[in-house]
């Protein structure tokens, strides 16, 4: 069996507890080929931030689970080539079955998340805890979730939200013995998070729960899922290039930076990525219509990627210079 300190990498339980006594969040950044990965790895050693690889199942499917793991061992080694051995995580992100955790855990992923908030919260208790027993036999963390998010994004659709109890969250976290909690405080999947008008505000995150959680389990990794900006520039641009993407919002970044000052140590962004380089092709190939090179489009997504990740690292989520 390939563990994941074979890969050259870590699990979250020191990166969530450096990170909440710094009161910064970890980069959760979801990939899907070589260009984004690059992206990723190049921000986070740019600004000496840990990271988390996020591999959703459909990006699993679609990448090859053979293949992935050698790329985390290659992210692993081209940080080091770049000049900071930074931490990286390998982290299934919505897994929702024990055995796709388990085949997860069996090639290198050194943290999964079970999805169990589509089922009642017994089956919920009970699925989490078995994934738990498992990982925790090769020292992998796992992440759980109380609350659903709405929003569709790869494999995961709600049409409703649903807030997070925070009564129910003592229990569950004993109960199943989880090593982070995704709650539901307002954020949702996609970029179209929010059905606003243009020029009406975007609803508030629901701080007031996260701060009853926060009592009811203090000192304990909170996740927040669904968490793109949605930047409106890069909505423009995509539009300007031929794209039509309209009515989109996202969870304003001020809010964001709140949350990680908080026992949030892990924030989820995958959208605004997938804005960004979609932005960036539609620019190259309308301007160069005689373009067929992948190199020449792809090259410029990955510049503008970076870039994006890097503000995020910086003035988002504080967890630049948190590696020495």
């Amino acid at each position: 069996m390939l563990t994941y300190k074979d890969l050259g990498l870590v699990n979250s339980r020191e990166m969530f507890k450096k990170a909440m006594e710094g009161q910064y969040a970890i980069p959760a950044f979801n990939f899907n080929n070589l260009e984004q990965l690059q992206a990723i790895i190049m921000a986070c050693v740019e600004t000496k931030s840990p990271v988390i690889l996020q591999v959703s199942s459909g990006a699993r499917k679609y990448a090859n689970a053979n293949l992935l793991k050698n790329m985390a061992k290659g992210a692993v080694e081209y940080a080091n080539e770049l000049g900071c051995n930074i931490p990286i995580v390998l982290h299934l992100d919505h897994g929702d079955t024990f055995e796709l955790c388990k085949s997860c855990i069996e090639t290198g992923f050194s943290s999964v998340m079970i999805d169990g908030s589509h089922h009642s919260y017994e089956k919920n208790v009970e699925i989490t805890r078995q994934v738990v027993e498992y990982a925790h036999k090769y020292d992998v963390t796992v992440e759980g979730e109380l609350g659903v998010l709405a929003g569709i994004e790869d494999d995961v659709q709600a049409e409703h939200h649903t807030y997070t109890r925070p009564e129910e969250v003592e229990d569950f976290v004993k109960r199943t013995g989880v090593d982070s909690l995704a709650i539901s405080i307002g954020t949702s999947h996609g970029a179209f998070k929010f059905n606003v008008k243009p020029g009406e505000e975007i609803p508030p995150l629901r701080f007031d729960i996260l701060e009853e959680i926060e009592k009811r389990i203090p000192g304990f990794p909170i996740v927040l899922h669904g968490a793109s900006s949605i930047p409106q520039d890069i909505i423009a641009e995509i539009n300007k290039y031929g794209g039509d993407i309209q009515n989109s919002a996202g969870v304003p970044e001020e809010q964001l930076r709140r949350a990680a000052k908080s026992a949030v140590c892990k924030i989820n962004i995958d959208s605004d990525g997938r804005l960004a380089m979609t932005a960036a092709v539609r620019k190259v190939l309308s301007e160069n219509p005689q373009e067929f090179d992948p190199r020449k489009y792809l090259g410029p997504a990955r510049e503008k990627l970076k870039q994006l990740y890097m503000h995020k690292i910086i003035n988002v989520l504080g967890s630049n210079n948190k590696v020495s």
